[in-house]
């Protein structure tokens, strides 16, 4: 596997090393679709030839140690893969950035990574106008609209007459700096490398069946400012060279016409996606296309995952990783049958292992190489007649996991190449996985362990209940007890002593709520994740 990761980081160098092959193949094949426009993997190429030249000229200069970084504050249009696959050919790092933030969360994204250039919308521009003097490293600021000559308009505006920087990227060099999502506060920037990148796209590659190849046709609804939408969408359909069908606003009905239209034959999403895809489906017309259905970033009700099977004919496969994982680790589609519930198994040159709260392995899988885990000891997954593990947290190893937080490379891997995810899981006889939660949100009552996704799906199968979050509250007898914040269904009148009471009958009583806050919404993040710090400082 390394030296399978090792021969396409030579010859590709980067993600846009993958466009040019593209476009050598297949020219006119469509590589992106968007509002009616297409761009064929020619046309794309030679637009991100010239953006790489413009950024190359601009001549900002690196900074501590690191190509200068380019900000990108675009939605899901042709131009922010023209500029992001730009960005990585002229040898510099791209920070993809929401371009729903607030000048805020602006001025903190732009300031941490210390952009010398932003790509953005006439919005964002107009709010980093009213915050320019705080950001001391930013020079050269464009827009861009999306309209059909905006990738020509943005490589003009990008030409300049200083000295070119020919330097081409290493596989070690930073390639993408990605802000986490804050759920712990401020978010951070983890830094991939060309490297990490790529070897996620190997990885999955050694999936059997393929989970896209050059004829298929991705929808590409997922934010790419998302280390899932970049790497995962739009990244897998540079390196397959398939063609990508861009959305930059998600509506159950508009993407369905969409799937249809366009022959959409692989959908990578998340849970609300299928959610509201199940509720809208009455037929298996509008999905009639699709052979792969993907879901991750947060567990998917077994429910939706039934319902949405049942009328398109699809199995919806779970993947688990992270953005510090360039994002995939594991998923339904390494294991041999679907389970509901389970996040599959790691991919091939993945290694897991499951260690307990004493630091004790309790489970282990895969290796490097697949045949030795790189200390001269074979690594294999568990006995199929294994009575499976108890929980423990996930600690990963693999050429796609990051060089650590920006700029220092704190917080990553360890001398011996491990990473701690701080997610909680355990595996049963097969080697399957299943996520049960996060470390930082384990609660504690009475000295026994509540797992808060554990609790959430009980409160989400009473069908008063459309959706609840779970925390720890501080509990002067007991150290602490369980609080749920709950939105109610369409219609429901649900009340507290009838959802406690329906807890009583499902759980252990310790796990029970003994306070709940009915609430219209939860917040969520950009790729539907609840936001629980929110809830929390609330």
């Amino acid at each position: 596997m390394q030296d399978a990761i090792a021969a396409d980081v030579a010859e590709y160098a980067t993600l846009a090393g993958y466009v040019q092959r593209a476009a050598r193949r297949s020219p006119e094949q469509p590589a992106l679709r968007h509002n009616g426009r297409t761009l064929t993997w020619s046309e794309l190429d030679s637009q991100v030839d010239s953006v790489a030249g413009g950024l190359r000229n601009l001549g900002a200069p690196d900074s501590g140690g690191h190509p200068a970084r380019v900000a990108i504050a675009l939605p899901n249009i042709p131009e922010f893969a023209v500029s992001f696959f730009g960005a990585l050919r002229a040898g510099l790092v791209a920070v993809p950035v929401n371009p729903g933030y607030t000048p805020r969360e602006l001025r903190h994204v732009l300031a941490d990574s210390g952009a010398s250039v932003l790509i953005a919308t006439d919005t964002v521009a107009a709010a980093v106008a009213g915050i320019g003097s705080e950001l001391e490293s930013l020079r050269w600021a464009y827009t861009c609209s999306g309209n059909e000559d905006a990738g020509r308009a943005l490589a003009r505006a990008l030409a300049r007459d200083s000295a070119p920087n020919p330097r081409q990227p290493a596989a070690s060099d930073l390639a993408v700096l990605l802000y986490t999502s804050g759920t712990e506060g401020a978010p951070k920037g983890a830094m991939l490398t060309h490297r990490a990148l790529i070897a996620n796209h190997v990885q999955l590659a050694a999936v059997e069946p393929p989970v896209l190849d050059s004829s298929d046709v991705a929808l590409l609804g997922l934010p790419m400012f998302h280390a899932y939408g970049l790497n995962s969408g739009l990244g897998a359909v540079a390196y397959h060279g398939a063609c990508g069908v861009l959305t930059d606003r998600f509506d159950a009905e508009e993407s369905l016409r969409l799937i249809a239209e366009e022959g959409v034959s692989v959908v990578v999403g998340v849970p609300s996606m299928y959610t509201l895809w199940a509720a809208s489906l009455t037929s298996a017309a509008p999905m009639s296309s699709v052979r792969v259905a993907v879901c991750g970033a947060a567990p998917l009700e077994a429910v939706t995952a039934r319902k949405f099977a049942a009328i398109t004919g699809v199995d919806v496969h779970i993947g688990y990783g992270l953005t510090e994982t360039a994002p995939v680790v594991s998923s339904t589609l390494a294991a041999p049958a679907l389970k509901v519930g389970s996040i599959g198994r790691p991919l091939p040159g993945v290694e897991l292992r499951l260690v307990s709260s004493t630091g004790d392995d309790v489970w282990r899988a895969g290796s490097a190489s697949l045949e030795d885990d790189g200390d001269g000891q074979g690594l294999e997954h568990e006995s199929p007649d294994s009575p499976g593990s108890d929980p423990g947290e996930i600690v990963v190893r693999g050429d796609n996991l990051f060089s650590g937080y920006w700029p220092d490379g704190r917080g990553g891997p360890d001398a011996d190449g491990w990473w701690a995810t701080g997610d909680v899981a355990y595996a049963d006889g097969d080697g399957d996985l299943f996520l049960v939660d996060r470390i930082g949100e384990l609660i504690i009552v009475n000295g026994f362990n509540v797992y808060p996704y554990e609790v959430e799906l009980v409160l989400g199968m009473h069908p008063g209940v459309a959706e609840a979050a779970v925390l720890g509250a501080h509990d002067p007898v007991r150290g602490q007890t369980v609080r749920a914040f709950v939105v109610r269904a369409a219609g429901s009148t649900v009340t507290d002593e009838e959802l406690v009471r329906h807890c009583e009958r499902n759980l252990a009583r310790f796990k029970c709520p003994t306070q709940i806050s009915f609430v219209p919404e939860l917040p969520h993040s950009a790729i539907g994740k609840v936001r629980k710090v929110v809830l929390r400082d609330a």
